[in-house]
């Protein structure tokens, strides 16, 4: 049955999404994590350098404590790395090869819901 509204389009990508998501490539994410991910991604993706003193200053991430243990988290499930940058106090939050396959296959998910249509 072809999809019709917009909404059927978005409905369908998030059952696809869902579906790339129960796949075994990395480690699932709580939605703070989910969150963080999408910030270093759109960070990624407008070429900004993102710290982890960037990070801290966005008060809906919680404690600075806390922010640490989803970084420590995500780096052990192979999401982000922390590189060096010219400061050694400073570490700058990337995302990894594999949390690039992730979004490249959740854009895959939304060319096919749209070519649903």
């Amino acid at each position: 049955m072809p999809l019709t509204r917009p909404a059927d389009i978005y409905l369908r990508f998030l059952q696809l999404a869902e579906a790339v998501r129960g796949l075994p490539a990395l480690p699932s994410l709580d939605p703070l994590e989910e969150r963080i991910l999408v910030l270093v991604a759109q960070a990624n993706q407008s070429k900004r350098r993102l710290s982890v003193r960037d990070m801290i200053a966005v008060r809906e991430l919680g404690s600075p404590a806390m922010l640490h243990n989803r970084l420590k988290s995500m780096r052990e499930k192979g999401w982000i790395v922390l590189q060096d940058t010219e400061d050694a106090r400073r570490k700058q939050v990337e995302l990894t090869p594999a949390a690039m396959r992730h979004f490249d296959k959740l854009s895959h998910c939304l060319v096919e819901a749209v070519n649903d249509v």
